[in-house]
């Protein structure tokens, strides 16, 4: 991720950057310093999508789009649609989207303003009907309240977890996926049990890829994907390690940041 030396013509935004990833094939214009800025965990979640998907995609909580625009970075016939819930980070959206850099992609990504623990019509009212995509990620706030709190609002939205998040998220996720559909989230390694009891009923097949900073370290975060109606037992993946016995990124976890491979290696 590097920053783009020159001036680009962007809306009157607050205090921004724009941010390439996968080297320069698309661009994030973001908040410097309120808000969510994002990075590794982004290109982790859009990492999980299969390389030749094809069909539409939503990108729960999506932030200035980095997710599910690097989705559509790697899968050149997917469709984004990116769901945000807050006026100020969709409006870094669409800035992002505005963005020259970004013209190969914008035809292929659009922005819905709604609240995706929405249920039944009001979800549907909101612009996300039922059995409408093909594929849904998410990045959702997993930090407890307790876990360092930051005074800023929009970035506190970003992070802390609500009660029942995780229930409303997926159960969205549950009924605007098609059958056979996928669902991928990325969270802290004890939300695991959260997320598969939620899941269950709804999606099966769970693949669950823990990440390592390191070899010898504790896992910081889980990647769950899912298929919407199916049986399948769940299968624990190998793990990705982030870095090898320098400050880089191993090679792997390189490929993934810079969308030339997939997570799942599919």
């Amino acid at each position: 991720m590097t920053a783009e030396p020159q001036h680009a013509e962007l809306p009157d935004l607050p205090p921004h950057t724009v941010d390439a990833f996968h080297r320069g094939d698309f661009w994030l214009v973001q908040p410097k310093k309120g808000g969510h800025r994002a990075g590794m965990d982004a290109m982790m979640l859009a990492a999980a999508v299969p390389t030749p998907f094809s069909g539409r995609l939503a990108d729960f909580g999506a932030g200035a789009g980095a997710a599910g625009l690097a989705v559509a970075s790697r899968c050149r016939n997917a469709h984004a649609l990116l769901v945000e819930l807050t006026n100020e980070m969709a409006t870094f959206a669409a800035a992002t989207l505005a963005y020259p850099g970004n013209a190969d992609l914008r035809g292929r990504a659009a922005i819905l303003m709604a609240d995706v623990s929405l249920t039944g019509k009001a979800r549907a009212k909101a612009g996300l009907a039922d059995s409408s995509l093909d594929f849904v990620i998410m990045n959702p706030p997993f930090n407890p309240a307790h876990h360092r709190p930051t005074p800023d609002a929009l970035k506190r939205q970003a992070h802390v977890m609500e009660d029942g998040l995780f229930e409303s998220w997926i159960r969205s996720a549950a009924a605007v996926v098609k059958p056979r559909g996928g669902l991928a989230i990325i969270a802290r390694p004890e939300s695991l049990v959260p997320i598969l009891n939620t899941m269950d009923g709804r999606f099966g097949n769970a693949e669950i890829v823990p990440v390592h900073p390191r070899a010898d370290a504790a896992a910081i975060r889980v990647i769950v994907r899912a298929v919407r109606a199916s049986r399948a037992a769940m299968q624990l993946c190998p793990p990705l390690v982030l870095h090898d016995d320098g400050n880089g990124f191993s090679q792997r976890a390189d490929d993934i940041n810079n969308g030339r491979a997939s997570l799942f290696g599919d």
